[in-house]
């Protein structure tokens, strides 16, 4: 599948082929933004910057130009999602049904799983799943996000629950699982991204950001308005208390 041209010549095939080894995946060359002539090509450009530079979380969430901001977030969430599920396959080292009966950060939360009908605890692990699961519906979701180049108002609402769910997947790993988390974020400063990321658009309140390792993240640039703000959601029944909170 083409996506896009490096010049007259010579032709960019963004595919990895069968066999490709793992040292080559996703080596192709680096294409501008307005060369990607794709329904995709946010996806693709962040992609892209993440693979550069996985470090330089400001880069990687910088906008090229003019790009709609409804977009750029949703794609960033989407990413997120996806990588995530990186962190949840480590997890199944240590993060046991038996050992973690409840999703917990501290001993101030608890989080009840609202996967179900009426929100109950999971285990921590089953938290997590139902969580990716449920992101991975909902961003998919053709009522709420039929089209990847323009999305309504009330569908950008409803990123703020997602961001707040899946945080907790990063809490729950940092204070339970710290090793793991360490890990993981050595190699992909998800975490970091994601912290700027929700303060940077105003998704989560400063005081539901409980990893201490990214306290003062992206501050220097940022209002106070900005981080005592956060944007309405309408998904599910969202609550801001510490213990049983969903």
């Amino acid at each position: 599948m083409e996506f896009g041209i490096l010049n007259s010549d010579v032709k960019v095939v963004r595919r990895n082929s069968p066999g490709t080894k793992r040292e080559d995946w996703c080596k192709w060359p680096e294409m501008n933004f307005d060369e990607m002539d794709s329904t995709l090509n946010v996806q693709m450009f962040i992609q892209q910057t993440i693979r550069k530079d996985p470090l330089n979380v400001t880069a990687i969430l910088t906008p090229p130009k003019g790009q709609d901001e409804a977009v750029w977030k949703y794609e960033h969430l989407r990413q997120f999602c996806m990588e995530l599920n990186g962190l949840a396959v480590l997890l199944q080292r240590e993060c046991d049904p038996a050992v973690c009966l409840q999703m917990a950060a501290t001993e101030q939360w608890i989080y009840l799983c609202a996967a179900h009908k009426n929100p109950k605890e999971c285990t921590a692990i089953d938290y997590i799943r139902h969580t990716l699961d449920g992101a991975a519906c909902l961003l998919t979701n053709n009522k709420y996000f039929p089209s990847r180049i323009s999305i309504k108002d009330a569908s950008v609402a409803k990123l703020g629950s997602v961001c707040r769910r899946v945080y907790r997947i990063f809490s729950h790993a940092y204070f339970n699982h710290k090793s793991l988390f360490d890990e993981f974020e050595r190699k992909t400063h998800l975490c970091r991204r994601f912290t700027l990321f929700v303060i940077k658009y105003n998704l989560m309140i400063r005081d539901h950001l409980i990893i201490p390792k990214f306290d003062d993240i992206g501050l220097e640039n940022i209002s106070v308005e900005q981080q005592q703000h956060v944007e309405p959601v309408d998904l599910l029944n969202e609550t801001t208390c510490g213990v049983g909170a969903v």
